[in-house]
């Protein structure tokens, strides 16, 4: 680096001396003779008079000398400033996350990081998991939490956490009359469903693929909030993660419909660009997100 030479160049101009610079240095007298050369090529003068017994600076040397005592002097206070960064995270993260998660971990996770790390600044955008995404991808957000299955080549995805799907219905609708239901007994239903892009509409069209399931009518809402308050209204059955409906179902609000044979989950994803160096604030964000989901 530049910094070692002209620390070489520094440490013989007051030294006065190359035999006692390169003592300093722990160099050989050849190698710190080298690096002064070097530097006389980059700026096409002489900076030093060397004599057998010491060294005076030319004109061209006094300017370099004056300004490369600063120069160190900065890429010092830069290197402790970056150093302490190690130990006291500061700066800004963007994340984007989808409903599920933005609005049932997220909030718990950033209450812990917060308290931690209160020299982030965070920012969390909420959106469905193609829009979060194509966000990750264009450079918008230094993290990406997502729902199902990402087909996407060009980002990093790393499964963090199993979510359960739960088939859900009104406290009256027949469905509950069972005690599990057969897939069969789903047929020309009305389903609520999230719209599509979103990572729990996904799961709920694989479900009635899979089933070769006739679809009554459906309604659809862009967020989970709306899905499960339109299902405890009356308007049909939906698939919901249990993360979402947990207090309604421990109310007797909605009902759980258990499908026989068949255990639905799906994978909770980070997505983060491949060729983004990951930054302290993300790399202790993901650790808070780790020791959360260890608790569900």
């Amino acid at each position: 680096m530049i910094t070692e030479t002209l620390k070489v160049f520094v440490t013989v101009a007051q030294q006065r001396n190359f035999s006692k610079a390169a003592v300093l240095l722990n160099l050989s007298q050849p190698g710190v003779s080298l690096h002064i050369r070097n530097l006389e090529q980059e700026f096409g003068a002489k900076l030093m008079h060397r004599t057998s017994k010491l060294v005076k600076l030319t004109e061209a040397g006094e300017i370099l000398f004056a300004q490369a005592q600063q120069m160190l002097g900065l890429y010092e206070e830069a290197k402790q400033r970056i150093h302490l960064l190690r130990d006291e995270v500061t700066g800004s993260l963007h994340i984007g996350a989808s409903f599920t998660i933005g609005e049932y971990i997220m909030p718990w996770v950033l209450a812990e990081y917060a308290q931690q790390y209160p020299h982030v600044e965070v920012q969390v955008h909420i959106s469905n998991t193609n829009t979060i995404v194509q966000a990750v991808r264009a450079g918008r957000f230094e993290l990406g939490l997502v729902e199902g299955i990402v087909d996407a080549k060009d980002v990093q995805i790393s499964p963090f956490m199993k979510d359960e799907m739960v088939l859900i219905a009104p406290p009256e609708h027949p469905l509950t009359m069972l005690k599990t239901a057969d897939i069969k007994h789903l047929q020309h239903q009305i389903w609520v469903m999230r719209e599509s892009g979103s990572g729990t509409r996904a799961y709920s069209d694989k479900l009635i693929e899979h089933g070769d399931l006739s679809v009554k009518r459906s309604y659809v809402f862009n967020s989970s909030q709306g899905v499960k308050e339109a299902v405890a209204a009356g308007l049909g059955i939906a698939l919901l993660s249990r993360l979402v409906i947990r207090k309604e179902l421990d109310s007797g609000e909605l009902c759980e419909i258990p499908i026989k044979t068949m255990k639905l989950s799906r994978e909770l994803s980070i997505v983060q660009d491949k060729n983004q160096p990951q930054i302290m604030a993300v790399q202790k964000f993901m650790q808070s997100l780790d020791r959360h989901t260890r608790t569900l």
